[in-house]
Formats: structure tokens, sequence, C-alpha cells
């Protein structure tokens, strides 16, 4: 007879390790922790959705002031060379932080340099709507837009990390519609607070949202680990050159147009300063063990092209902010919530577009979506050249219409073609970089925009003041009809004569406006068609992540 046999020897033989676990649990090793993209689908989605809040709102801060200027300088008495600084310093804090987020997370973690962003933006926010004169509001607004910088990058990241293969289509989905949106309705929102309560609840607005990020986001963000030693062997002297850079170049851009460019000695200096520190901080992020920039990565051919397609939207959105909200300030003379109400059909077709790409996505590659948006976008701003004085919201609405959909079918892509194409390991410098050609593309489409409103005001004006002269059946007409008003009017014929001579240079004047407006559209729309051009060489889009050794 066979003996016995024990129940240890019966069981299947088992590993060594499995063994020891199973016999002494206490030397069991710990279960291993879930990666990011492991946790449970509501944890993901629930920790993205806060930040997407915490982004929408660094993001539409850049122009929620643009329709409100007045008011603000009204409650300030500042004068309007002051005012443009509530926007300039905001912009300049927020592009020397943005590029420096990378390193910020991985010193802090993802999750602490967002809380700490949440926390230092709410705060600055509320300062901006207590702020007790125009200087107090500039420092404040330049500490809001340093502090809540790092909220924008970060949340790209976060999108690439927590969603894997066609997950990240709506993600990046939902990122790019804030990302266009978000300055798109921020005259629109401005002006409609200001109009209904008052300017500093364009900054007050901020404070719920912002407190429930920074307390919820400690919970369910949870993403990489904070690594204190890279304070140590932190790229300073990247860090140093890159703000004196951008900084310098900022200003240059936001001040030149206003002080005649190289005829002011303060942007002779700062141009020297932005151009050498930018020669040395491209030297030194193309040589360095590991920069505060990756620079490298433009070498990938996605990230490179989809770089350079984030610099011209970057263009297209801000510039047709800014000269939309001009043109009918200056022209038509609308208040701020005239103007809002005007800017909300290129939402309102941006968000119906929403709804259209994600069943798009389904049937048509991610190349082709992207130049179907990148059309729409350059068409839409072309069909602001015939412009005339007397443009409301209905004229506004064809092009205003094709800008939300282009910018809901470009942007998108863009943010996949450009971070799907990097490893994880890469994600966080480059996307400080791909943030940044956004808002430098804004920054330096704005400061041409501006250059060319002047210069081209003046041409048109000496080349139409030419053709209204005495002599002229038009001009005397008018002229005889203006004299007989203010005479009627006044009772003094000497000053009739001068009311309808005064009137007639407005009417030249306003013309001359309207010409140098329909120029830079014109000037805008050409940027998308070198945007289309370098979607022919770039590689397929794809949600597949590359291999951790992609170059």
């Amino acid at each position: 007879m066979n003996a016995p046999v024990s129940e240890l020897e019966a069981r299947p033989p088992l590993a060594a390790r499995e063994l020891v676990s199973e016999l002494v649990p206490e030397l069991a090793p710990a279960p291993r922790a879930l990666q990011p993209h492991e946790q449970p689908m509501a944890q993901r989605a629930f920790a993205f959705a806060l930040m997407c809040i915490g982004f929408f709102m660094a993001t539409l801060d850049i122009q929620i002031v643009a329709s409100s200027l007045r008011d603000i300088g009204g409650g300030l008495s500042a004068s309007q060379d002051e005012l443009s600084w509530v926007q300039t310093a905001y912009l300049i804090a927020e592009i020397m932080v943005i590029p420096m987020s990378g390193w910020l997370s991985k010193v802090f973690s993802t999750r602490w340099l967002f809380v700490g962003s949440a926390v230092g933006f709410t705060i600055t926010s509320m300062l901006c709507g207590l702020a007790w004169d125009i200087n107090s509001m500039i420092i404040f607004r330049a500490l809001q837009g340093a502090l809540g910088a790092a909220m924008i990058p970060t949340v790209f990241t976060t999108a690439f990390v927590l969603f894997p293969g066609k997950q990240r289509i709506v993600a990046s989905t939902t990122i790019g519609a804030l990302a266009s949106l978000a300055p798109t309705l921020g005259p629109v929102i401005g002006g409609w607070i200001t109009d209904q309560w008052s300017w500093h609840w364009l900054f007050y607005l901020n404070l719920v949202p912002g407190i429930a990020v920074a307390a919820l986001v400690p919970k369910y963000v949870h993403i990489d680990e904070p690594d204190l030693s890279l304070i140590k062997r932190g790229d300073y002297l990247g860090i140093v050159l890159m703000s004196a850079f951008l900084g310098c170049l900022e200003y240059v851009l936001e001040e030149g147009p206003r002080k005649n460019w190289f005829g002011d000695d303060v942007i002779v200096l700062c141009t020297w300063i932005a151009a050498i520190g930018g020669f040395l901080f491209i030297v030194h992020a193309l040589t360095a063990k590991d920069p505060i920039v990756d620079l490298r990565a433009l070498s990938v051919r996605n990230f490179g092209i989809g770089s350079v397609l984030s610099f011209v939207t970057g263009i297209g959105i801000f510039v047709a902010v800014f000269l939309t909200p001009l043109f009918l300030a200056e022209v038509r003379g609308f208040s701020s919530l005239q103007i809002g109400l005007s800017l909300l059909s290129v939402g309102a077709f941006q968000l119906i577009a929403l709804g259209f790409y994600a069943f798009a996505t389904r049937y048509f590659s991610m190349r082709a979506l992207l130049l179907f948006g990148l059309v729409c976008f350059g068409l839409g701003c072309y069909l602001y050249v015939p412009l005339t004085h007397d443009w409301g919201w209905q004229q506004f609405l064809l092009p205003q219409a094709l800008r939300g959909i282009g910018q809901q079918f470009a942007v998108p892509p863009i943010v996949t073609m450009s971070l799907g194409s990097l490893p994880p390991s890469r994600l966080k410098s480059a996307s400080g970089l791909f943030n940044l050609m956004r808002n430098l593309g804004g920054a330096i489409g704005i400061a041409v925009s501006a250059t060319m409103l002047n210069d081209r005001l003046n041409f048109h004006y000496l080349r139409l003041n030419e053709s209204v002269t005495h002599g002229v059946p038009q001009v005397e007409s008018l002229l005889a009809g203006r004299t007989a008003y203010w005479s009627a009017m006044a009772g003094n014929t000497l000053d009739a004569a001068q009311a309808g001579i005064a009137q007639l240079h407005a009417l030249v004047l306003r013309e001359a406006l309207v010409m140098t407006f329909s120029d830079t559209f014109f000037v805008l729309s050409l940027c998308f068609v070198v945007a289309i051009a370098c979607v022919a060489f770039s590689r397929p889009i794809t949600t597949a992540a590359p291999p951790p050794d992609a170059h």
C-alpha cells in the first residue's frame, strides 16, 4: 500500500517566492501599485474633469478682461497705456512659467503642483478683485498668471498618462475644445459679468471653482510621486536664460506697437536681451544633459509639425479675439455686453461642432479632420475681408461659425499628433513647450496685428485723403449738407463749416480703419495656408503609444 500523501505534497509545485509567501505571510511582497491608466475609469474621469476646470479658468482669464478694460480703467483711474498691462502682465508671467511646469511636476508631483497652482491662482484672483489702483492690479495679475500657469500644461500630460488608446481621442477632444473655447468665451463672459455686476466679479468668479479644485485634486489625482532630490540638480542656468528670453520677448511684442518699436530705448535693450538670451538658451537646451525644456523633442516629426500648427492656431484664436472686439468698439461703438454677445456665435458653433467631431472620428482619419478644421478656420478668417463699417453680429455670423467649427476640428488632432508621438518619459517637458508655442503664437500675432493696424491705417488714410478734396462732387455735396445741418443747429456759418470738415475727417478715418482691419484679417487667413501645407509632411496620426525610445 502507498503511504498517505500529505496535503502539502499533493499540491502542485510552487515557485520558491510563492511558497515562502504562503507559509510566511509577513514576508509576502506588497501588492503592485496600480499604474495611472489602470485606475478605475470613474476615478480617472473625475480626476481629469477636476484638472480641466483649473485649466479652463487659467486659460479663460487671459481674455476675460478684453471687453471690460474701459470699465477697469474707470474704476482704477488708469490710462490706456497702463490698462494694456492688465493683460500684458498676465501673459508675460504665464509664458515664463509654462515651460518650467514639466520640471516642477517632477519635483513636486503633478498632484501637488496642480494644487499649489490652483491655490495661488485663487488667492491672486481675489487680490485682483480687491486691487485699489492700477499698480496693484498689474502686480496681482502678474502673480495670477505665474501661479496659475502650471495648470495648463499639466492637463495635457495627465490626459496622455491616464487614458490609453482610443480613450485619448475623447481626452484630447475635451482639452482641445477647452483650449480654443476659453479665449473665445473670455470677452463674452467678461462683458456680461461687467454689465450685470461689476468688473470685480471677473476675478471673484474664480474663487468657488478654485477652492473646489484645490480641495479635491489631492484625493483623486494620482499620477506620479514627488522627487525633491531634483531641486539640487535643477537646470537653473536654463531657467534664467529662458526667463530672460521669454520675458523680454513678450515685453517687446506687447509694448512695441505702442512705443514705435525701436524708437524706444527700453524696447531696444529688451530686444538685445531677448536675442542673446534666446540664442544662449537654445544652445544650452540642446547640449545640457537634463535641460528645463526638451527642445530635442522637436526632432520628432509629428511633434515638431504639431508645435508649428499649435503656433498658427494660437495666432488664429488670439488675433481673432483681439481684432473683433477692437473693431466693434472703435468702429461700431459697442458696449462690453454688445461686444460679448456679438462674439457668442463662435463658442456656440464650436459646441455644436463638438458632437459632429466625435461622430466623425469613427469614420475619418485624424489627419483628414485636421485638414478640414484648418480649411474652415482659414476660410472663416478670409470671410472677414469684405468688412464694412456697418458690420454687426449678423454679418459676423458666417465667419465666426466657420472659425468655431474650424477650432473644434483642428485643435484636438494637433494635440493628439504632438503629444501622442512622444513616450511618457518625455511628455512633461514637451507639454510645456507645446503649450508655449500656442501662447507665443498668440503674442506674436497680436503684436504684428497691432503694428499693422497702426501702419496700414496711416497708409489708407493718406490714400483716401488724396481723393477727398474740394471739387469732387460727392465731397462738395457732403460738406454742403453737413454745413447746412450744423448751421441750422448752431446758427453760426463758420462753426458749421468747421463742424462739417471735422465730420468729413472722422468719416475718412473710419473708412481707413475698416480697410486696415480687412487687411489684417487677410494676412491672418494666409497663416492657415502655411498650416495646411505643413500637414502634408506629417505622419499618420494614431492613438497608439510610441515605443519608450521613440525619436
